[in-house]
């Protein structure tokens, strides 16, 4: 293996445990966000973007970590389950559970899981192009 192989695995290695140890403060702030008491100060367009936002780094995150391992899929569908138990949740702490937060979330990690793969695909083909 060359010493540009070896740092390609060290960076690609670094990026997942980054990723791994990112996630899960992620999944807390956004669980907090969606379950604390609304401040009522959010406009219809910015709580979309948040939802989106929030679940876009949530699956290009988890897909970078477990992307490889695990069907990025299957890490779409637990992203989108969470989101639908955090909006089921707030109905009971007095917030509204909205279906088009749902959907945000959904074309958030939709997006997020996308560039991930795309960021595996770029990165076998400068693999690819540097064995030539």
């Amino acid at each position: 293996m060359s010493s540009q192989e070896k740092w390609a695995a060290r960076w690609r290695a670094l990026i997942k445990t980054a990723a791994w140890w990112l996630f899960w403060p992620a999944v807390a702030v956004i669980a907090w966000g969606e379950l604390k008491p609304a401040s009522g100060a959010e406009s219809l367009v910015w709580d979309k973007a948040l939802h989106f936002t929030a679940y876009f780094g949530l699956a290009w995150l988890a897909t970078l970590a477990w992307g490889r391992r695990i069907r990025p899929l299957l890490i779409l569908a637990v992203i989108l389950a969470l989101g639908g138990l955090l909006e089921i949740l707030q109905t009971m702490v007095g917030r509204d559970g909205e279906w088009g937060d749902m959907l945000a979330n959904a074309l958030g990690g939709v997006a997020g899981m996308v560039l991930a793969l795309l960021m595996f695909w770029l990165a076998r083909v400068v693999d690819a192009r540097r064995g030539d």
